[in-house]
């Protein structure tokens, strides 16, 4: 059997091959991701919206705002995989092989089985599942802005691939990681009973958590003009203070971010349009040749002439 006339090893194969791979298994890992979060959220007993009613704590966001955070994210990546089947740039099938990769198919999985160990109260699995999805996602997100970064150029890029892997990104990171792990070290307010809960309790752990995440934001938010980010920050500052009774340190901390994250956004817009342009205006370079002859001789003004000399 004669052996195939491609070499193997060229990197143009090795990418196409790359993106074949891509073009199959991230729609699959997508669908199996929304399906087992479908069937966690309705079908079953309890389901995820139930689990979080069962275990409140001072992280914990109002699920119908996160419902619809997880579906913006889920409705972002079939943009995602349509990019993937129609992809013709070669700058784009770069940022999509070497800077998303297999991290998005894994990620995706890792949300499935998170949802599954949920619902079957395998709180420190959860906890871990949620961790190893930070590390994946900020793993494809540092790939993307340091070696394929962002560029108006390619709006589709910066839609399509960018916006819905950062706006996933901020979701564990912001909420869901923080949340199972006070799920899993026991700082839960006892609701099953019916006696009165004192919503002091983790007060000033809950607000660790909420003022260092919103913090780092507003850093990213500033320095980047991040609209993404400012978007994705204050949907979930606002899911998590929507949810009530809340302790006064956390609801306080999400209310006042809810506020910052668009007004930092705003003030770096103002401040690049208005102030850095100024810093880096045009030099103006002297003429060369016959024009600074001319421009020389304008500044001089006329040659004063001796009259004796005339007719000498």
């Amino acid at each position: 059997m004669e052996a195939l006339p491609i070499d193997m090893d060229h990197p143009r194969v090795k990418e196409y091959l790359s993106l074949i791979r891509l073009q199959v298994l991230t729609p699959l890992s997508l669908l199996i991701s929304i399906a087992t979060m479908v069937i966690c959220g309705f079908l079953v007993d309890p389901s995820i919206s139930q689990m979080a009613r069962l275990y409140p704590t001072a992280v914990s966001p109002k699920t119908s705002i996160l419902s619809l955070y997880i579906a913006a994210i889920y409705l972002g990546q079939i943009g995602y995989c349509v990019l993937l089947v129609l992809v013709s740039k070669p700058e784009t099938k770069k940022t999509l092989v070497q800077g998303v990769g297999l991290a998005l198919v894994f990620a995706n999985w890792v949300m499935a089985f998170w949802a599954v160990a949920w619902v079957f109260r395998l709180f420190l699995v959860a906890t871990i599942l949620q961790g190893l999805l930070i590390l994946l996602l900020l793993y494809s997100n540092l790939a993307l802005l340091i070696y394929h970064p962002p560029t108006g150029e390619r709006p589709f890029d910066m839609a399509l691939i960018h916006a819905p892997l950062r706006f996933f990104l901020i979701l564990p990171l912001y909420v869901l990681f923080p949340y199972m792990l006070f799920v899993a070290l026991g700082h839960v307010y006892n609701v099953a009973d019916g006696m009165p809960v004192n919503y002091t309790d983790y007060a000033w752990s809950g607000f660790a958590v909420v003022i260092s995440t919103n913090l780092v934001g507003l850093v990213v938010i500033l320095v980047r003009r991040d609209i993404v980010w400012c978007v994705a920050a204050t949907w979930i500052a606002i899911s998590i203070w929507s949810k009530r009774p809340k302790p006064a340190p956390v609801y306080i901390t999400e209310i006042l971010f809810t506020v910052l994250h668009p007004l930092a956004l705003f003030t770096s817009f103002v401040y690049h349009k208005f102030y850095s342009s100024r810093r880096t205006a045009p030099i103006m370079l002297p003429p060369d040749g016959e024009e600074a002859v001319v421009v020389a001789n304008e500044e001089r003004g006329p040659r004063e002439v001796d009259p004796n000399g005339w007719g000498a």
